[in-house]
């Protein structure tokens, strides 16, 4: 089926790592702790990559561990609903699908808390790849959730191999939670472990700064970033759009208004 008079390519992208059930305030603008109720949404980074490109008019699929609990069925089916191929997912019979509550406090600042101790997302083994699927990939996205803690790094590191062999590009999304990790020197080194393989990696202006440890958002601090296997870097600015960097030329993309989703709105 086409969408916007463009018919879709024969290329599959495949997300890998999370999907979790985020939990929103009622009421915007208020800590957690002074929210008045919650309402649950898919949430997970890759997985909203994986809807993202559906919804876009072409293929994808995503790999992951859900619980076998209600969310872990109920997100499953948000991905079939959304037409993102599922062959990738394993239930864990022993741990929860992850959670998550968040808010945009007044001030600007974004406040987490996750339950995930652990959850079956950071359970998945390599042997429970469906290695074909990611074979079949054009392009293999990731961010650096998976590579917290094992066996949810070994697997997430098997299926960068196996993708990067059978000629896939790799898409690199750090999305940063430091409240994740055991200490920002352990996130740093983690994240940038896996740097050099990737094709293509977008950071926020957030993620610039940790990385760099410089509080310029500027073509320098970003090309620093730069390795010889990269072929785009992708610089998002919020409201401002984002940055592009090649090994030949360099923009900007303004920002655009959308129509932001609420969670009963999936």
């Amino acid at each position: 089926m086409a969408v916007n008079g463009r018919a879709p390519s024969s290329g599959l992208i495949v997300s890998f790592g999370e999907m979790l059930i985020d939990f929103v305030p009622t009421v915007s603008g208020v800590s957690l702790a002074e929210a008045p109720g919650f309402l649950k949404a898919p949430g997970g980074a890759p997985a909203n990559v994986a809807i993202a490109v559906t919804r876009l008019g072409e293929k994808s699929a995503f790999v992951g561990k859900l619980g076998d609990d209600e969310f872990g069925h109920m997100l499953a089916g948000i991905l079939k609903t959304n037409g993102v191929q599922a062959d990738g997912i394993n239930f864990d019979k022993g741990a929860r699908t992850a959670l998550a509550f968040v808010t945009l406090r007044a001030d600007g600042e974004r406040e987490f808390m996750f339950y995930r101790n652990p959850s079956a997302d950071m359970l998945l083994t390599p042997d429970e790849l469906n290695l074909d699927l990611i074979r079949s990939a054009k392009v293999f996205h990731y961010g650096s959730i998976s590579l917290i803690v094992e066996p949810c790094r070994s697997a997430h590191l098997k299926a960068m191999e196996v993708a990067k062999e059978a000629g896939a590009l790799l898409s690199y999304d750090p999305n940063l939670r430091l409240p994740l990790w055991s200490s920002e020197e352990e996130a740093r080194k983690q994240i940038k472990s896996i740097w050099n393989y990737a094709d293509v990696i977008k950071v926020s202006d957030v993620e610039l700064e940790f990385l760099t440890g410089s509080n310029k958002i500027d073509d320098e601090s970003a090309m620093s970033l730069w390795h010889p296997n990269l072929k785009l870097l992708l610089v998002t600015l919020g409201e401002k759009g984002c940055n592009y960097y090649t090994k030949k030329f360099h923009g900007s993309v303004g920002g655009f208004h959308v129509r932001l989703l609420t969670p009963l709105s999936w």
